[in-house]
């Protein structure tokens, strides 16, 4: 990530990799610690270009494998066709979960989560609290392509901040049939706000 971004930097306007990776995380159905990725930076973009270029080239790419932007998956009919839905995740909780995540409390929020089965932790900072709702109550009810956006700062620690919400980001994840599927965000370019953020996340190790 970093080299690419020093590229950008250099002058490299628009760069791109398609690497294999190995993350030594935890493995789950939808995560295999070995995957290939297709990673990309360009500069002067901000994160609604970006979401046009995924739906494009998830578009593009299902038209050439499957020779239409429908695909049949497990008995589902998943349709690629641009444009995708974009809907902010408090928006989300609202609509999938029917819960006002903006005006409740944290004590709500926490409360809320373990009626979902989350097992998170007292006292959670309220960022943590809104992403950990959204994965309980949100995610699996996301089949067709979709774009959450608009994520708190807590989870995207190198986002840029939201121009209009001062605790979200400019960071969309796409779902497919439940699953992650792309991430991205505006690039933080203000190197105080970026330490700052990276010290209050040391803290709370």
């Amino acid at each position: 990530e970093l080299y690419l971004k020093r590229l950008i930097v250099g002058g490299l306007e628009r760069v791109y990799e398609i690497g294999k990776d190995f993350r030594n995380e935890g493995i789950d159905r939808t995560h295999n610690p070995e995957f290939s990725m297709l990673e990309l930076y360009q500069a002067y973009a901000d994160y609604s270009d970006m979401m046009d270029i995924a739906e494009a080239l998830y578009a593009f790419v299902a038209q050439k494998v499957n020779g239409s932007t429908r695909v049949e998956y497990q008995g589902q009919e998943i349709d690629f066709t641009p444009p995708w839905p974009r809907i902010p995740m408090l928006e989300a909780i609202g609509k999938y979960g029917d819960i006002d995540a903006a005006r409740s409390s944290d004590a709500d929020l926490e409360a809320a989560c373990k009626r979902f089965g989350s097992d998170i932790e007292s006292g959670a900072e309220r960022g943590f609290l809104i992403n950990e709702l959204f994965e309980a109550c949100v995610e699996p009810k996301l089949i067709q392509p979709t774009f959450i956006i608009d994520y708190p700062i807590a989870v995207s620690p190198l986002a840029k901040r939201h121009r209009r919400e001062e605790e979200l980001t400019e960071r969309f994840e796409i779902f497919i049939n439940g699953w992650e599927a792309g991430n991205a965000f505006s690039e933080l370019n203000d190197p105080i706000d970026q330490r700052e953020r990276l010290e209050a996340q040391a803290q709370l190790r």
